[in-house]
């Protein structure tokens, strides 16, 4: 194989690699795609859940191929504290057009399949082998050094997470460092297709999606995630990896902390632990990018650092998705040009014009704007004692705003004032 020149090598079997091997084998081209993992989705980790809209026309009626868990039909967002907890929830009837839809996902399930249906349109898949650099000869990308053998290819498309070293040495994807990352633990927890409607009030494949902002996280930067899967749930905790040295608990300990929390312990009483998993979470948004292309070379995915925190949805999926597409867009254009230049790939300009980099555009602000601590700690404290003032009735009844002005008045004001401006004009 070492004497073998291929068209692309992608480097990474995650959905950005697995989305560009499909579409360039599929129009015939001789793709390889190296996955360090010992099989295609075995490391592969996140929240669970993918939106349809940008998968629905690579794969169409893919719902119905794909091994998806459950139709999301009952969003939850929850804000809590050590005790307590005040939790909006938002049932909505399917939509008939499917790119409307998500679905919760089993990534080792679904980024195996995804990995299939890339090998029977025509791609080389090679797993258990670790890319150590890249070729470059007169300052072009000409391939990958792999398993101590060189393998060449027109382009490399570098799709191998957020912890990229090829990335890393090269200048390429995103800046990387404590205040562009969090780290993000979970669990599959079994507990029967039965419990699974019964907890959630969902019956068939309906499933719900419910997030925790607040002590799930320590009270930092971060949150707490459930997933509703056929049999199971996938329960974890991101934490930004920027607080770490003011936190005095552990990520694995706020998981632990978080699955007993009053309104998590009922959830998973009796359930069973099948699997755990951590993973680095790309969260510095559009000014944490960097380089995303160069001659011969394209980034995407999670090494582009193309994940979109909004505070009450975590998008990483549906980018990963577009950005394999367009990276597969971009590699086609080129070999019909015969230039695999930065400019000819024109792989910036695509993703430019796609909804990823329109989305980040509009959200670049947000990530500065969820590093304050005051909407992680005095937030739900203060939403939580409002709650606890109007619902609870221990002698004779005072006014509504002798009830809630204490509340806010302990947050500040100003404080109040500035974190509203502030947030309308993040988004």
């Amino acid at each position: 194989m070492a004497d073998e020149k291929f068209d692309a090598i992608i480097v990474g079997g995650g959905i950005a690699g697995c989305i560009s091997a499909y579409l360039l084998a599929k129009e015939g081209l001789e793709v390889l795609l190296i996955e360090r993992g010992n099989f295609i989705g075995a490391k592969n980790m996140s929240g669970g859940r993918i939106y349809a809209h940008s998968i629905e026309p690579v794969f169409p009626n893919f719902a119905e191929i794909a091994p998806i868990e459950r139709l999301i039909t009952r969003e939850k967002l929850s804000f809590i504290t050590a005790d307590d907890n005040v939790t909006m929830e938002y049932a909505l009837k399917p939509s008939e057009n499917k790119a409307d839809l998500s679905y919760s996902v089993s990534r080792v399930k679904f980024d195996a399949w995804l990995g299939e249906k890339a090998e029977e349109a025509g791609a080389s898949i090679i797993a258990g082998i670790r890319v150590d650099d890249l070729i470059k000869e007169d300052g072009k990308v000409c391939g990958v050094i792999a398993g101590g053998e060189e393998m060449r290819a027109d382009v490399v498309i570098v799709a191998d997470g957020a912890n990229s070293t090829i990335c890393s040495k090269y200048g390429l994807g995103y800046e990387l460092n404590p205040h562009t990352c969090a780290v993000g633990v979970k669990e599959i927890i079994e507990l029967g297709k039965d419990r699974i409607e019964d907890i959630f009030n969902v019956s068939g494949n309906e499933g719900a999606a419910w997030l925790f902002a607040g002590s799930a996280s320590n009270e930092h930067m971060g949150g707490g995630f459930l997933y509703t899967n056929e049999t199971s749930i996938s329960l974890g905790v991101v934490f930004g990896l920027h607080n770490s040295h003011v936190s005095d608990m552990s990520v694995p300990a706020m998981l632990e902390n978080f699955k007993n929390h009053p309104a998590v312990k009922p959830l998973i009483k009796n359930g069973k632990t099948t699997e755990y998993s951590a993973h680095i979470v790309p969260e510095g948004g559009l000014n944490s990018i960097k380089k995303l292309s160069d001659h011969g070379v394209i980034v995407a995915g999670d090494a582009a650092g193309l994940c979109l925190n909004v505070g009450y949805s975590v998008r990483g999926m549906d980018l990963a998705v577009e950005s394999g597409v367009l990276a597969a867009k971009a590699v086609l254009k080129a070999k019909a040009a015969g230039d695999f230049s930065a400019d000819s790939l024109s792989y910036d300009k695509m993703l430019d014009e796609s909804f990823v980099m329109s989305d980040l555009k509009l959200y670049k602000n947000l990530p500065e704007f969820l590093g304050n601590e005051r909407i992680f700690d005095d937030y739900p404290k203060m939403m939580s004692g409002i709650m606890k003032d109007l619902f609870v009735i221990n002698g004779p009844s005072r006014p509504l705003r002798s009830k809630i002005l204490p509340r806010l008045k302990k947050v500040g004001y100003m404080n109040l004032i500035k974190d509203a401006f502030k947030g309308v004009k993040s988004i």
